[in-house]
């Protein structure tokens, strides 16, 4: 029996995520931002979560943060989708704490996974996926 061709599922595309994607594309990290409560917002959406307001900006971010939180993943767990990602085994998926206060999680690259620490100062780096998508993922500051 033929192994299948697994290959990395990628994000979707929304309207609301457009804007993201499009400054993504030209290695500039975007967060929404709320007019009223000035809340940063992620993952993109019509409305602020905080209080409920449309009125929603786009934000350009330092990409420069810190590790709040990661771990390591070193084995493949389940079928399909999961089983694109062991090539890439150990990696490391982290909660990153941007200057600007928000918070998103990504990857963390461009070093050995025994070096990643909390509080690890880092920056964005973007990854071509597709024609369409690029990855923030986040490298060690030096």
């Amino acid at each position: 029996m033929a192994e299948a061709d697994f290959t990395k599922p990628l994000p979707q595309i929304t309207s609301e995520a457009q804007p993201f994607w499009d400054a993504a594309a030209k290695q500039q990290l975007v967060m929404q931002r709320c007019q009223d409560c000035h809340a940063y917002i992620w993952t993109p959406r019509p409305a602020c979560f905080e209080c409920g307001s449309e009125r929603l900006e786009w934000t350009q971010l330092s990409g420069k943060g810190e590790i709040y939180s990661f771990t390591v993943i070193r084995q493949v767990v389940g079928r399909a989708a999961s089983q694109a990602f062991e090539k890439d085994i150990p990696y490391v998926i982290a909660w990153i704490d941007l200057e600007e206060g928000p918070r998103m999680i990504s990857n963390v690259i461009g070093c050995p996974v025994e070096d990643v620490k909390i509080g690890m100062k880092v920056s964005v780096e973007f990854e071509q996926q597709s024609a369409e998508i690029w990855l923030p993922k986040f490298t060690p500051l030096q």
